[in-house]
């Protein structure tokens, strides 16, 4: 249901917004605005509303991760990203495996089952373009154990999925050698039985950086068009919190390379990127256009 906004005047919107070192400012009240309040939901985990923001609109400003948003724009939902980063990182050291049962490559990994939270995480779509476009993994190649349900009910998981048993996690199957591998992110264990299957990720990623130009992505903002249609006013006025929230904290700010980029064009190269893994693993049925993914007033916006 389309929510109607008050025409004028200072505006109350509900929010999930979790906390990185891009929105500690904001959330702690050190960024405000005349002109919209916050209220935030305090989720630890953002993703765990964007089932409701997507199937509700259960928020007035919501996190969302690049993966899921784009199957939103593909199923018609009425929703809009802001150019704004608040969670970027490198991705080659998110998947592991467990040297308890032998040693893993990515050659290795056709035929091969990898435990991932969600087929759509944000973090399994970036792990598996690398692996795809880059090592040559063919995730078709491979079998997906999932544990959580699409945000999105129009979607359909691909044949290559199975789901993990009920009362597990990809952790303990990883640990348990129940899996060959697992994309785990900060899930990660700190434990030294489990070795990155990209060797020397981090060395990968600034080679990775080098050729691609980009750091991906995880999560941007977006808003209701509604929002967007009847009060661009208050669009606005959240953009220019979530930027002075950035660039409150210098290490952020100031960091080389920007994981948090602002701007449509600042951000056109991970999103193209992130548009092409996705169509590459099913995830959407057809490409789209960078300038679409955003409104006519939001694409403006950093400019």
């Amino acid at each position: 249901m389309t929510r109607t906004y008050p025409a004028t005047g200072p505006l109350t919107l509900s929010a999930n917004i979790a906390s990185y070192p891009t929105t500690k400012a904001l959330l702690a009240g050190e960024v405000s605005s005349d002109l919209v309040t916050l209220e935030n939901a305090g989720l630890k985990q953002a993703h765990a509303g964007f089932k409701a923001m997507l199937r509700e609109q259960k928020f007035d400003v919501s996190e969302m991760a690049v993966a899921t948003y784009l199957q939103a724009r593909e199923f018609g939902k009425g929703f809009s990203l802001l150019p704004v980063v608040v969670l970027g990182r490198f991705q080659h050291h998110c998947i592991g495996y467990n040297a308890d049962f032998g040693t893993l490559t990515p050659q290795d990994l056709p035929g091969k089952r990898v435990a991932v939270r969600s087929y759509t995480q944000t973090t399994g779509l970036w792990v598996r373009g690398i692996l795809q476009n880059d090592y040559g993994v063919d995730p078709d190649s491979v079998t997906w154990v999932c544990f959580d349900q699409p945000h999105l009910t129009e979607y359909t998981d691909p044949r290559s999925i199975e789901w993990g048993p009920d009362g597990t996690d990809p952790v303990e199957m990883l640990m348990k050698g129940e899996v060959d591998a697992g994309i785990l992110g900060m899930n990660m264990p700190d434990d030294p039985r489990i070795r990155p299957l990209i060797p020397d990720p981090h060395e990968a990623a600034k080679a990775w950086y080098a050729k691609e130009g980009l750091v991906p992505p995880n999560h941007f903002i977006i808003v209701p068009d509604a929002l967007c249609e009847q009060r661009p006013d208050a669009v606005r006025a959240v953009f220019d919190m979530l930027v002075a929230s950035r660039n409150a904290n210098p290490s952020v700010r100031d960091a080389v390379p920007d994981a948090v980029p602002v701007g449509v064009e600042a951000n056109r190269r991970a999103l193209e990127c992130a548009i092409k893994y996705a169509y590459q693993q099913h995830i959407i049925s057809k490409p789209v256009a960078v300038d679409d993914l955003f409104n006519d007033f939001t694409r403006t916006l950093g400019a």
